[in-house]
């Protein structure tokens, strides 16, 4: 039964790209690193600042009939022996950090020979920090004062970023730190690594000053390594299991809504400081692959990506809180990327892992090569071929930068080293040809329409304010209360003079009396009121609770609701959960078919196309053959026809011939028949003989037509003929007593010719027995 054919899938428009863009070459820099043996032989030389010279070995030019061959590299910048990691840091890594935090992309990556000193350029050592601890350093140098709490800003898993208000992100962190499972986000109050946390000096620290205040801003930092055309995260916290461990799991590339690849399923920390991101990154860097070879103590057998993931989003009007919409959420990222090292099995004498390792290494490194040269080509002839940046994991994932816009530089670290030649030439051709390449330049993002400068006045309002309370707090409290007594007793009648200076004073007491009632009765009408008020209050109060009653009987409803509605979501979840485990279980299998697919298939265009070749080679033979079978036939066929006419005449004249010489000789016997005749019967009267009669054609063939048996041998020519050779020869002799003894006129000499001609002539059927001839049959 026929399967109905599927539809595929449209494929997704890819992004628009402007007609004139600005564009900048890639920035590619030199740095030589010091020979290991003072008195080793070196091959690199720098000219200047920004040219190399590259000069062949003694021992190759001897090998090379004395060729002695000086070259010449441009690089944007050179770095000698004795640059130190902080010039290399200001010249290379600071604009990129720079470029980060005003929301554009940046690459960066080193690539060389093995044993170079990639890792340490990016990396570093105590004392002497790398790259990567440096661009850690300076970014938190600029955003620390401004930087959102925890889990405000949250990953997406689609490489996004969701912004939560503060009650969510109080609930995260609360539900972060009473799950002791899920594994929490690692805290700067730890004690970090010694290695790293001696790396850069105080003195050394940079600072980017163009920071936009009226910002908030999250760091989150990942860590994979590209291993065997693999990816796998070195931040992932999977369980270990002592007795039957596992293989850590591959991730895989997407293409997000803007059509920037990601790895799905990658671990993305939340970091604060520099040295809780120092420890994130040593984590992952005890997990990377490293191995022992010929070349190199600490080999990298996988290529490193750092991701420094930088979100920000803009303050509300008020500086107060962030903004809460997602569009004004800005996402920048800067990789830091180091490449394994490119390296020849003759000189590792590398063996199973290690060499598949090698294999997989040096095919990664031509891939980018040569994605470099199409890019080259497109943007220098005005082509459009394909760029083959899903041929290897490292071209797949950073192929937005290439067709996309941001800023990539390269840092090309040498061994000046005389054993490294071929491969230091190598590595600089490709060095100058990558300088060649351009790149789309970053464009400045959108800025918010709100006023700038929120964040201080917010800050301004908020000092003055706690200036005021504390000036309020001491006595303010006393003069309130004594200015309100004093108000209620003004509203009260004033009392009279209470002085009684005659006991026959009657109107002082009535006039008391008289005000002491009338304050009594104003007090029992602000009891009144009081009462009143106080019964309206309580019957507020009580409205309240019954309020607040049906409130929570409202909010009780809605907690049960919310916790099945939890109950669906977990489920959803777990069974989301699930589903993603197969497909990504299913995305394997399918890549791995799909591998298998394409290597069967490549297999059969090869046969096939091996078939088909043989088949024409075999047609042209055949076609050949036949050819030649046609040319030998017809040649053979002339052949025949030449020599049957050949022979037909040859014999005819052979014919002829002898039947001349047999008629000369049947004339003599005739003639030596009669002399012997006439010897014998001289008496008789002779005869006249008949005038003998020439033999004509006919009677010859007659003759001729009956002779007497030979033996012979018949074997095949290479023409393709038949020859003859008679094994049997019949010899005629005359034996006649009077011949011998009488005289003839004509010699002795016709005698012996006619006795010659008489053994040499063919053999004839006798009709007369009284000629005495006698056959002999010699072999």
């Amino acid at each position: 039964m026929q399967r109905p054919n599927k539809g595929k899938t449209p494929r997704r428009p890819g992004p628009k790209k402007a007609a004139n863009i600005d564009k900048d070459p890639v920035g590619v820099y030199c740095r030589i690193r010091p020979l290991g043996v003072e008195d080793e032989e070196c091959c690199l030389e720098m000219i200047s600042s920004s040219t190399i010279q590259l000069h062949a070995p003694d021992g190759l030019k001897a090998n090379r009939n004395g060729e002695y061959k000086e070259t010449q590299y441009s690089f944007k910048k050179a770095f000698g022996i004795n640059t130190n990691q902080l010039e290399l840091f200001e010249d290379v890594a600071k604009p990129l950090i720079e470029d980060l935090i005003h929301c554009k992309n940046g690459l960066l990556f080193t690539y060389g020979v093995t044993g170079s000193g990639k890792t340490f350029t990016m990396t570093g050592s105590p004392g002497e920090g790398g790259l990567l601890p440096r661009s850690l350093d300076m970014l938190f140098n600029s955003i620390g004062p401004f930087q959102a709490k925890r889990f405000v800003f949250k990953p997406d898993d689609k490489n996004g970023m969701e912004i939560q208000g503060q009650v969510d992100a109080l609930l995260e962190r609360q539900k972060r730190e009473s799950q002791p499972t899920v594994p929490k986000t690692p805290s700067s109050r730890q004690k970090a690594d010694p290695e790293l946390a001696d790396m850069i000096n105080s003195e050394e620290a940079c600072k980017s000053e163009n920071v936009d205040e009226d910002c908030c801003y999250s760091v989150f930092v990942s860590y994979i390594e590209i291993y065997n055309n693999y990816i796998y995260d070195l931040l992932e916290d999977a369980p270990f299991d002592p007795i039957r461990p596992k293989a850590p799991q591959s991730k895989i590339l997407r293409e997000d809504q803007n059509h920037n690849m990601y790895v799905a399923g990658c671990t993305e920390v939340e970091v604060k400081s520099t040295e809780e991101a120092f420890e994130v990154f040593w984590t992952g860097q005890k997990k990377r692959r490293i191995a022992n070879t010929e070349l190199n103590r600490e080999s990298s057998r996988s290529h490193s990506v750092f991701t420094v993931k930088l979100a920000q989003a803009p303050l509300d009007a008020d500086g107060d809180h962030i903004l809460q919409d997602k569009n004004q959420v800005n996402v920048s990222q800067l990789c830091l990327v180091d490449l394994a090292g490119s390296e020849r099995n003759s000189r590792t004498r590398a063996e199973g892992s290690r060499l598949r390792e090698a294999g997989n290494i040096n095919q990664s490194l031509m891939t980018l090569r040569t994605c470099m040269e199409v890019l080259r080509e497109n943007q220098m002839c005005g082509t459009n071929k394909m760029v083959p940046y899903r041929d290897s994991k490292v071209t797949h994932l950073f192929k937005n930068y290439f067709d996309g816009e941001g800023k990539v530089r390269m840092i090309v670290c040498v061994n000046p080293k005389a054993d490294d030649y071929d491969e230091t030439m190598l590595v600089m051709r490709f060095a100058e040809m990558t300088q060649e390449v351009e790149v789309a330049r970053p464009v400045d993002r959108p800025i918010c329409g709100l006023t700038a400068g929120r964040r201080h006045r917010n800050r301004v309002f908020r000092d003055e304010m706690t200036r005021r309370m504390d000036e309020r707090g001491g006595s303010g409290s006393s003069v309130d209360d004594t200015a309100l007594l004093d108000q209620m007793m003004e509203s009260l009648p004033a009392l009279p003079r209470c002085e009684l200076l005659d006991p026959a004073d009657d109107q002082t007491l009535p006039r008391l009396m008289e005000v002491l009632e009338r304050r009594h009765r104003v007090r029992q009408m602000m009891m009144e009121h009081f009462n009143k008020s106080a019964t309206t209050l309580k019957s507020m109060f009580q409205q309240f609770d019954s309020q607040i009653n049906s409130k929570e009987t409202i909010v009780h409803d809605q907690r049960s609701k919310l916790s099945e509605k939890e109950k669906v979501i977990n489920s959803q979840k777990s069974e989301l959960e699930r589903l993603e485990k197969k497909s990504k279980t299913l995305e394997y299998k399918i890549d791995i078919l799909q591998k298998t697919t394409n290597m069967y298939e490549q297999d059969k265009r090869s046969l096939q196309q091996e078939l088909e070749t043989r088949e024409q080679r075999l047609h042209r033979e055949l076609t050949e053959k036949k050819r030649m079978e046609q040319r030998m036939q017809g040649m053979v066929t002339d052949t025949k026809h030449k020599w049957e006419k050949e022979c037909e005449r040859r014999v005819n004249a052979k014919q002829l011939e002898m039947q001349n010489k047999l008629w000369v000789k049947d004339e003599k016997l005739k003639q030596l028949k009669a002399i012997v005749t006439e010897s014998s019967g001289s008496g008789f009267p002779s005869e006249r003989p008949e005038k003998p009669e020439r033999p004509s054609r006919e009677r010859d063939h007659m003759r001729s037509a009956s002779p007497s048996p030979l033996q012979g041998n018949v074997f095949k020519t290479r023409g393709g003929g038949q020859a003859v050779q008679f094994t049997d020869i019949e010899t005629l002799r005359q034996e006649c007593a009077m011949a011998s003894s009488r005289k003839r006129h004509s010699g002795s000499g016709d005698g012996a010719a006619h006795m010659e001609d008489i053994e040499n002539r063919a053999p004839v059927p006798s009709t007369s027995s009284n000629l005495g001839y006698q056959k002999r049959r010699k072999p």
